[in-house]
C-alpha cells in the first residue's frame, strides 16, 4: 500500500514539474475562472484537500481554466507588534510563511504548487519536519526561498495574507475556505470542480465533460466535519514575529 502511494506521489510531482501542461496554457488570465484557497498549512482537512483534490487540476487539464492562488494564513490571528498566533502551534506559523516564500520565488503555479504539495503531503503523515526535502523532490532551487524567508519578507507577505484573509466578504469560518469568482463555497469545496466547470465561458477542457463531477447529498451528509474551524481553542497557538 505505502509503494502505491510513493509511486503516486511521485508521478504527480512528475506532472506538476515537466512541460506536460504547456498544451493547456492557452486561455487567457481574463477568461479564467477565480480559484483562490484560503488554508493553514497544519490543518488536516487543507492538507487532504491540496493532495487529493486540488492536485487533480493538473492532471485533468482544468487548471487551464483555472486562476489558482493559495493564501497560506488560515484561521491564525494578528497581535501586539505585528505578531502572528497560529492555531496549530509553532510548526504552522512556520510552515505557513515557508509557504508564503515559495509563492513568491516561484510565481508559476505549476512550481509553487508542487512544492506546496510536497509539505502537505508530508503534514498528512506528520513528517512536515522534512520538508527540506521537496526542494530535492521538485527540483527547485533553494536559495530563492531561504532568502525569502531569512530576510524577513516572508513575514512581510503573511501580513498581507493576513489582511486579505480578514478582508473576505463574508467572513470565513473555518478551513479550507474555497472561492470560486469571489463566491466561497462553503461545505461545498469539495465540488469545486463543479463550480469552476459551470462559471466558465469558454471552450470546456475534458475535465468538465466527465458524466458526474458532483458528490452526491446523500453521500455528503453522512460525512463529519471536514474543516478546522476559526474558534477551535483545542489547538495549540505560537508566535511568530514581524
Amino acid at each position: 500500500m505505502a509503494s502505491v502511494h510513493q509511486a503516486l506521489f511521485f508521478f504527480l510531482f512528475f506532472l506538476l514539474s515537466s512541460s506536460f501542461f504547456l498544451p493547456f496554457s492557452t486561455t487567457s488570465a481574463t477568461q479564467k475562472v477565480s480559484l483562490a484557497l484560503y488554508y493553514e498549512a497544519l490543518c488536516p482537512f487543507c492538507s487532504r484537500f491540496i493532495v487529493f483534490s486540488l492536485s487533480k487540476m493538473f492532471s485533468d487539464g482544468l487548471i487551464s481554466i483555472v486562476d489558482l492562488r493559495l493564501v497560506p494564513y488560515g484561521n491564525a490571528m494578528i497581535g501586539p507588534n505585528s505578531t502572528i498566533s497560529c492555531q496549530h502551534g509553532p510548526s504552522e506559523c512556520f510552515l505557513n510563511t515557508v509557504e508564503a516564500c515559495a509563492i513568491n520565488a516561484w510565481p508559476d503555479v505549476q512550481r509553487h504548487f508542487s512544492f506546496i504539495y510536497c509539505v502537505e503531503n508530508l503534514a498528512l503523515t506528520n513528517k512536515y519536519n522534512d520538508w527540506e526535502s521537496c526542494f530535492q523532490k521538485t527540483g527547485l532551487d533553494p536559495r530563492p526561498l531561504v532568502n525569502c524567508y531569512n530576510s524577513g519578507h516572508g513575514q512581510e507577505v503573511e501580513l498581507q495574507y493576513a489582511a486579505q484573509t480578514n478582508a473576505l466578504q463574508p467572513s470565513h469560518t473555518y478551513v479550507p475556505w474555497v472561492v470560486v469568482n469571489g463566491w466561497p463555497l462553503y461545505d461545498d469545496y469539495d465540488n469545486f470542480e463543479t463550480y469552476i466547470c459551470k462559471s466558465f465561458h469558454g471552450e470546456l477542457p475534458s475535465a468538465c465533460r466527465r458524466p458526474s463531477l458532483k458528490i452526491p447529498q446523500q453521500m455528503k451528509a453522512k460525512r463529519p466535519d471536514r474543516w478546522c474551524a476559526i474558534n477551535d481553542t483545542a489547538s495549540s497557538s505560537s508566535t511568530n514575529k514581524h
